[in-house]
């Protein structure tokens, strides 16, 4: 597995390459925004450790950045900053982080959060699954979700890791009804840190994406009080 780390302390990036390479990763570090985007273009790691402080492009714009590019690779993101405000880690995981840790952190800690990120892409492993719907084909191997509206030839969607993870929840699951605490639990498991209200953000970005009409949603549906669920009416 590949990493990049992206820090401009050269001791503290020195150390967080240590520690992986010891654990059998392949790192590759950045000390400033500019030159990160570019490696990750030409690199295309499984996993970037995001400093939220550095020089040129801070930390939150390079993960909007990333988030935002077409690319063979959607790595997963854990952002580190010295600060522990929690508008800090609400902040960066709407942008797009999935995990977030504060400085100063043990690098047993550290360890234990990368392997649990990487092993999110892992856990469907052995069969190749893909779930169909009316409008969706969601192919669990390659990581990928295709729409199909109308008569229109399926189109495969350009979605974040996050958002792939919601959207492929939300389509194995027609109907169901999950609370901001359920998705949660789903998507970061015991590593989140922050407000449940981030939640909202995801489930907005994603219709922006998928819902002919974001303001009136036909698949992802409010339910008032409760949370959100996932209906598939019928091709037109």
């Amino acid at each position: 597995m590949d990493i990049l780390i992206i820090e401009d302390e050269a001791e503290i990036a020195q150390l967080i390459q240590l520690t992986l390479e010891k654990e059998g990763f392949s790192c590759r570090i950045s000390r400033d925004g500019m030159s990160a985007l570019q490696i990750f273009q030409e690199k295309l790691p499984d996993l970037i450790i995001l400093d939220l402080m550095i020089p040129g492009l801070d930390g939150l714009e390079v993960c909007a950045r990333i988030r935002q590019q077409p690319s063979a690779k959607d790595p997963y993101i854990l952002m580190l900053t010295a600060k522990g405000e929690e508008i800090d880690r609400v902040i960066g995981l709407s942008t797009g982080a999935d995990d977030y840790m504060v400085k100063p952190f043990s690098p047993r800690e550290l360890v234990a959060r990368v392997r649990a990120l990487l092993r999110r892409s892992l856990r469907q492993g052995g069969q190749h699954q893909i779930n169909r719907t009316q409008h969706f084909i969601v192919d669990l191997e390659q990581r990928t979700i295709s729409r199909k509206l109308d008569s229109q030839p399926a189109e495969i969607l350009e979605l974040t890791t996050l958002e792939f993870n919601l959207l492929s929840t939300f389509v194995s699951n027609p109907g169901r009804v999950w609370n901001r605490t359920q998705l949660i639990d789903k998507l970061w498991g015991d590593n989140f840190f922050g407000d449940e209200r981030v939640v909202d953000t995801h489930v907005a970005r994603l219709r922006k994406k998928i819902e002919p009409d974001p303001a009136n949603p036909t698949f992802v549906k409010t339910v008032v009080g409760v949370g959100y669920k996932f209906e598939d009416p019928p091709v037109a």
